[in-house]
C-alpha cells in the first residue's frame, strides 16, 4: 500500500510540476538602390544607436543594403531608436533573414491593447496562445514557426538587444512591457539570430527597442487614462528631460481588471527609467525597470461527454480553482557605453542584473488549505548577472563594404525554488541550480557586388550547470523522493550563412542556412526522468535532458515599389532532441526528430497619404518525422493563419479608423500528440478602433472581437479518457475607452 501511495504521490508531483513549470497556469507547458560605383571614404561618425539590433545592415525601408559609412552628417547619436545615421532595415540587419519591423506608430494605431496580439496581426505566421484574453493579455505567448506549448522556450525575446528569456520555463510576459515605452519591435523569423543571441533563438527573435527620450524637447510629458470591459481601469504616463548631453526619461503604466473569468483578477504595474549621456564619440546609458503582477488563476473548463459534463456551455466564465493564484515581481538594471576607437571602429560594452521572484499556490480541493495530494505552494527566485562586450568594425575590405561584429556574452544565473504543500510549511523540495554561460561569436557582412550582400557567422557557447535538490523527507504531506545532483558541462555552436541580391530597384532575393540550439531550462530538468519503475517504486529524478538542435534553410523575395511592399519566403527546419512534456510518461523528455516547414507572406499598399492597406498569410506545418507519432501534427499549431488591416485617416488626424481581422485554422489540443481527440475549432476575430487628436489632446475607442465570437485557442486533452478535455474560454466582445494629453 505504501508503494502505491508513494507512486501516486510521485505521479501527482509530476503533474503539478508540469502545471507550474509550463507558464504558471498552463497544464503543460510559439531592394532599394544598389551601392554607388564610387564608394565614399570611411569617416568617423558618432556611435550607433545602442538599442539597435547587433548586426545592422545599412538600408532603407524593407530592403537592406550594405554600404560604406557615408560622409553625410550622422543622426542624433544614441537618441530615439533608429537614429545614428542608419535607417531601420526591414530584415533586422541579418542578411538573408525574413523579418518584420513594427513601429511605434503601428502600435499606437492597433485596435488591440496587447503586445502579443499586435505581433500576431503584423507578423505572418505568428500564432498566439491566450489563457484569459481581455485588454491586457497577461501570460499570452507568441509562437513563431509552430512550437505549440513550448513556443516561449523556442522564441527569444530581447529588450534593446538583451535577452529576457530566463533559465526557468516561466514565459516572458509581454504584458509587463509598457506599450508607451516601445520605439519599435524587430521580429526575425527562424533561427537566423542564433549566432548573435545564442540559446532559444530557434523559432525566431523578438527584439523590443524602447524609447529613451534623447533628442527630444527640453521637457515633455504624456498622460493617459482609460476604462473598459470587466471593470478594467488603466493609466499610462511618460516623461523626458533633455539638457546638453544629458537626458532622462520614464515610462510607466498601471492596470486593474476583474477579468473575463471568475477568479481572474489582475493587478499590474510596470515602469522603465533611462539616463543617457550623448557626445560625438561617446554615448552611455543606465536603464532600470520594475514590474509587479498579481494574477488569479481560473483554470480550465471541463468537457466530458462520457458523463454529460460541458462547462463551456453551462458555465463558460466559471472556475474550478477559486483560490489559485500566481504573483511575480521583477527588477532589472542595465548600464553600458559605446566608444568610437577609430574610423569605423566602435567598442560597445553593457552589463546588468535581472531578478525575478514568483509565488504561486494551487488547490485542487474544496478549500484553500494544505492537504495530501491536493495542494502545492511554489516560491522561486531567479537572479541573472550578465556582461556583453562587442566590437563593431565598418569599412572597406579588398574594396568591398564590410561590417564585422564580434563579441563575448557572459551570463551567470542562480535559481532557487521551494515547493511544498502550503505557504509557511517546510517545503518538500528546495531546488538550487546555477548556470553559467560563456559565448564568443562573430558575424561578418560583405558587399561582394553593388547589388549583392553576403553574411556569415559562428557562435561557440559553453554552458555549465550544477543542480541539487535539498529534499526534506519529514516535510508535511510529503511522500515524494529527492532528485539526484547533477554537474553538467556542454559546448554548443550556431552557424549562419545568408545572402541577398537586388535584381533591380524594386525586387530583391534573399536566402540563408543556419544551425541553432536550445539547452534545457532548469524547470524542465526538475521534471525530467521516469517517476517510478514498472513495480511502482518511486525513482529519483536526474535533471538530465539532451540539448535540442535545429537546422534551417529559407529563401524568398522582397518587392518595394511605389506604395507597395511585399515579402514572401519558404522555409524548412529539422530538429533533433526537441524537448517536450510526455502526457503518457508524465515527465519531460527528448522527442523523436521533428520538422517545421511552410510559407509566410506579408503585403502592404499605401493608397494615398490617408489610406494604408495591409495583409498577411502563412502556411505552417509542424510534424513528427520519426517515432510512434511519425506524420502527426505537433499540438497547438494551426496550419493556416491570415490577417488583414486598414488604417484610414478620415479627417486630418481628428478622426482615424483602424480595423484588423485575424483568422486561424483548427489546431490539435495539447497532450494530443496521437491526433485522436477532436481539434480546437478554427475561428477569427475583427477589431475596430476610432481615435483622434486635437492639439495636445488625444482619445481612442477600441472594440475588440466585434462579432462576439465565443472561442478558445488553448485546451488540453485527457490522457486517460477519450473525448475529455479542459479548455480556457476567451471573452466575446470587449471595449476600451482612453483619453489623454501631451505637454
Amino acid at each position: 500500500m505504501s508503494r502505491i501511495v508513494s507512486a501516486a504521490r510521485r505521479l501527482r508531483a509530476g503533474i503539478v510540476a508540469a502545471v507550474f513549470l509550463h507558464a504558471i497556469d498552463l497544464p503543460t507547458a510559439f531592394a532599394q538602390q544598389a551601392a554607388a560605383e564610387q564608394l565614399p571614404p570611411v569617416e568617423v561618425t558618432r556611435p550607433d544607436d545602442q538599442n539597435r539590433t547587433r548586426a545592422r545592415a545599412i538600408g532603407d525601408g524593407d530592403t537592406a543594403r550594405l554600404r560604406a559609412p557615408s560622409a553625410a552628417p550622422a543622426g542624433n547619436g544614441a537618441g530615439s531608436s533608429g537614429s545614428g545615421g542608419e535607417a531601420v532595415a526591414g530584415n533586422g540587419g541579418i542578411v538573408g533573414a525574413a523579418a518584420t519591423v513594427i513601429t511605434a506608430a503601428d502600435i499606437a494605431h492597433a485596435p488591440s491593447q496587447t503586445l502579443a496580439e499586435i505581433i500576431a496581426t503584423q507578423v505572418p505566421g505568428a500564432q498566439i496562445t491566450t489563457l484569459y484574453g481581455g485588454q491586457i493579455g497577461a501570460k499570452t505567448s507568441v509562437d513563431l514557426r509552430g512550437f505549440g506549448a513550448f513556443a516561449t522556450a523556442n522564441s527569444l525575446v530581447l529588450i534593446n538587444g538583451r535577452r529576457l528569456n530566463d533559465i526557468d520555463i516561466a514565459q516572458v510576459d509581454l504584458s509587463t512591457v509598457p506599450l508607451n515605452s516601445i520605439e519599435r519591435i524587430e521580429i526575425t523569423r527562424g533561427n537566423a539570430g542564433a549566432v548573435l543571441y545564442g540559446d532559444n533563438a530557434v523559432g525566431g527573435v523578438i527584439n523590443i527597442i524602447t524609447r529613451n527620450g534623447v533628442g527630444g524637447p527640453p521637457v515633455a510629458a504624456r498622460i493617459e487614462a482609460g476604462f473598459g470591459s470587466f471593470d478594467t481601469r488603466l493609466g499610462n504616463v511618460s516623461t523626458s528631460l533633455n539638457s546638453g548631453p544629458w537626458s532622462t526619461s520614464f515610462y510607466g503604466n498601471a492596470v486593474k481588471t476583474d477579468g473575463y473569468r471568475d477568479n481572474n483578477r489582475l493587478v499590474q504595474e510596470n515602469g522603465v527609467g533611462n539616463l543617457n549621456y550623448t557626445t560625438s564619440d561617446l554615448t552611455a546609458f543606465v536603464t532600470v525597470t520594475g514590474d509587479n503582477q498579481e494574477l488569479r488563476l481560473p483554470g480550465g473548463r471541463t468537457v466530458d461527454p462520457s458523463i454529460g459534463v460541458d462547462e463551456l456551455a453551462t458555465n463558460r466564465r466559471g472556475t474550478s480553482t477559486p483560490f489559485n493564484y500566481a504573483n511575480q515581481q521583477g527588477f532589472s538594471a542595465t548600464a553600458g557605453f559605446t566608444k568610437t576607437l577609430a574610423n569605423g571602429i566602435d567598442l560597445i560594452v553593457d552589463g546588468g542584473v535581472r531578478d525575478k521572484k514568483q509565488q504561486s499556490a494551487f488547490f485542487s480541493g474544496p478549500a484553500p488549505v494544505p492537504a495530501l495530494f491536493t495542494s502545492t505552494y511554489v516560491d522561486a527566485d531567479l537572479t541573472t548577472w550578465s556582461i556583453t562586450p562587442r566590437l563593431s568594425v565598418k569599412g572597406l575590405l579588398l574594396g568591398m563594404p564590410s561590417q564585422l561584429l564580434t563579441g563575448l556574452d557572459y551570463y551567470d544565473a542562480s535559481f532557487q525554488q521551494n515547493r511544498g504543500a502550503g505557504q509557511g510549511l517546510a517545503p518538500w523540495h528546495n531546488y538550487d541550480l546555477r548556470q553559467q554561460t560563456v559565448a564568443g561569436y562573430f558575424q561578418h557582412t560583405l558587399g561582394v557586388a553593388p547589388t549583392t550582400d553576403v553574411s556569415y557567422g559562428v557562435r561557440v557557447q559553453s554552458v555549465s550547470l550544477s543542480a541539487r535538490d535539498h529534499f526534506d523527507v519529514a516535510a508535511p504531506f510529503n511522500t515524494d523522493i529527492g532528485a539526484l545532483p547533477l554537474r553538467s558541462d556542454e559546448t554548443q555552436y550556431a552557424l549562419h550563412l545568408g545572402g541577398e541580391h537586388r535584381l533591380n530597384d524594386i525586387v530583391s532575393l534573399f536566402g540563408r542556412a543556419a544551425r541553432a540550439f536550445r539547452t534545457p531550462d532548469v524547470d524542465e530538468r526538475v521534471s525530467s526522468g521516469p517517476s517510478f519503475d514498472p513495480f511502482f517504486n518511486p525513482l529519483p529524478q536526474t535533471f538530465r535532458l539532451k540539448t535540442q538542435t535545429s537546422q534551417d534553410v529559407e529563401g524568398g523575395l522582397r518587392i518595394k515599389g511605389g506604395g507597395l511592399q511585399l515579402q514572401s519566403s519558404l522555409y524548412l527546419m529539422d530538429l533533433a532532441n526537441e524537448i517536450h512534456f510526455s502526457p503518457i510518461l508524465f515527465y519531460n523528455t527528448n522527442l523523436d526528430p521533428t520538422r517545421r516547414y511552410g510559407s509566410e507572406t506579408s503585403l502592404s499598399y499605401r493608397v494615398n497619404d490617408s489610406l494604408l492597406l495591409r495583409s498577411g498569410m502563412a502556411y505552417t506545418r509542424a510534424v513528427f518525422r520519426e517515432g510512434v507519432w511519425a506524420g502527426n501534427d505537433v499540438p497547438l499549431v494551426s496550419r493556416y493563419t491570415a490577417s488583414a488591416g486598414v488604417t484610414w485617416n478620415i479627417w486630418q488626424n481628428y478622426v482615424v479608423l483602424d480595423a484588423t481581422a485575424r483568422f486561424w485554422s483548427e489546431r490539435r489540443m495539447d497532450n494530443d500528440q496521437a491526433g485522436t481527440q477532436r481539434p480546437i475549432p478554427a475561428n477569427g476575430t475583427i477589431d475596430l478602433k476610432l481615435s483622434g487628436q486635437y492639439e495636445r489632446y488625444f482619445w481612442s475607442l477600441s472594440v475588440n472581437n466585434v462579432l462576439n465570437a465565443l472561442y478558445y485557442d488553448y485546451a488540453i486533452a485527457s490522457t486517460f479518457t477519450d473525448g475529455r478535455f479542459s479548455a480556457y474560454p476567451l471573452p466575446g466582445r470587449t471595449y476600451l475607452l482612453k483619453a489623454g494629453a501631451k505637454f
